[in-house]
């Protein structure tokens, strides 16, 4: 790659991570509901991909910077965001910090999309009754 198609890319992953970060303070200082940081925040397919490994357990820096193979720089921003949004929690243990999730946030997401679920199966349910009298008055 040509050394300026490099430096647009730089800038333009540049411009990226501090629109993203623009964002998070403008939605923080909006006095958003919590559910709404949540989903923005792991909007971002590198913290997506952190809270995803989190789901497995507790891990430290160093070890989701080799699983995920990004920067450690990259992930220390991604875990500090993680973090002032409420989804994820440190603790030290000697030198390495160890990172884990938060419940509440998800419970919260998990009770909003739960009652996506109820409306769709409500929706499949008069459909198979439709389906069933379509299939009665063919025979």
């Amino acid at each position: 790659m040509s050394r300026f198609l490099r430096q647009m890319n730089a800038e333009k992953n540049m411009i990226y991570t501090l629109t993203r970060i623009y964002a998070l303070v403008y939605i923080i200082a909006m006095n958003t509901s919590a559910m709404q940081l949540t989903l923005f925040t792991i909007s971002e397919p590198n913290r997506f991909n952190i809270v995803e490994l989190l789901k497995q357990g507790s891990r430290s820096v160093s070890d989701i910077v080799e699983t995920l193979g990004i920067g450690q720089p990259q992930v220390s921003r991604h875990l500090r965001i993680l973090s002032e949004a409420g989804l994820v929690k440190v603790r030290k243990n000697a030198q390495q910090r160890i990172y884990s999730l938060e419940a509440q946030p998800f419970q919260e997401l998990d009770v909003w999309l739960d009652s996506f679920s109820r409306l769709w199966e409500e929706r499949l349910d008069k459909f198979e009754d439709y389906m069933s009298d379509f299939n009665g008055k063919e025979s």
